[in-house]
């Protein structure tokens, strides 16, 4: 089942083209990561999928519902955390919590009570004291105690600690566990990787990859660290290797995934002593579509 759906998303200010064509879909009970350096046009896509921003064309529907008609009504069953948090000075960050929570039809529960300990927050405190850690705190207690449907969540984790991001990846699992879908913007790759199902990479306005990390993995180059009884010759012009170093007796190098048995089958004609394979990750797969490309553009 789709929860949320995005097609030939587009929007523009003036002459720059901040989307163009952005399609997206989030199912029910996934985490879908939506990756992609800065100005790639991210937070431009959750702007309009929260009712902030009207799409200059092209359609965007949660829960079977217009996101820009209908936002009202669908802030009822989302919830949603930025990455720079603004609280009132003047509140305690539970009165917030509170607040928060009430704005969505909901009221204080045991799971406010267990986020608070989890998160090892104090909310006796005004939010004028508050480090942006602790503001981030407020945004994902109240997103996590509220029982939503839908969970968009613009870089999280900025400025938790790492014992803190943790807490904010069993979170994560606990929602999806129960049946909810997040949609996951990030530029901690490790994190994505983590948690998401699903990812989709944006550059300048498009989505230029979708699928499981799995299906996307044919794509990205294993890294071999490999010995052998008789010396190679040098692999630099080999097809497929790439980055080649020698180092005290061992080869390191990469490996395109299509051409893994090929190269495998002759090193081993020279005796191989050890083989060791680190299988390919997202970051490897990110970085290898923004070789020699800039990061400029809109957020």
């Amino acid at each position: 089942m789709t929860v949320l759906r995005t097609s030939n998303l587009t929007k523009h200010y003036g002459k720059v083209k901040a989307l163009n064509g952005v399609d997206i879909e989030v199912r029910k009970g996934e985490v879908f990561g939506f990756i992609g350096p800065n100005g790639a046009g991210k937070s431009t896509t959750l702007r309009i999928l929260l009712g902030i921003l009207k799409a200059t064309k092209g359609d965007a529907q949660i829960f079977g519902k217009d996101v820009w008609h209908d936002a009202v009504e669908l802030h009822k069953r989302i919830a949603y955390v930025p990455g720079d948090v603004n609280l009132w000075p003047n509140l305690t960050g539970g009165e917030v919590i509170d607040l928060f929570v009430k704005m969505r039809g909901g009221s204080r529960t045991k799971k406010r009570e267990e986020l608070i300990h989890k998160f090892q927050f104090d909310p006796s405190k005004k939010c004028r004291s508050y480090s942006k850690g602790n503001r981030q705190k407020v945004a994902l207690i109240a997103a996590f105690s509220s029982d939503a449907d839908l969970y968009i969540l613009d870089e999280p984790t900025s400025g938790l600690d790492p014992l803190m991001e943790r807490v904010f990846q069993e979170c994560v699992m606990e929602v999806k566990q129960e049946g909810k879908s997040v949609l996951l913007s990030s530029h901690i790759l490790s994190e994505v990787e983590r948690l998401c199902d699903r990812v989709a990479i944006i550059r300048e306005g498009k989505i230029i990859e979708t699928g499981s990390l799995a299906e996307m993995r044919h794509l990205t180059r294993t890294t071999l660290n490999v010995e052998t009884k008789e010396p190679m010759p040098d692999l630099t012009g080999h097809d497929g290797v790439h980055n080649v170093e020698e180092k005290e007796g061992a080869y390191v190098f990469q490996v395109d995934s299509e051409k893994l048995d090929e190269v495998i089958a002759y090193i081993s004609s020279f005796g191989v002593v050890k083989i060791e394979s680190a299988p390919p990750t997202l970051e490897d797969l990110f970085m290898r579509h923004y070789e020699g490309t800039g990061a400029g553009g809109v957020v």
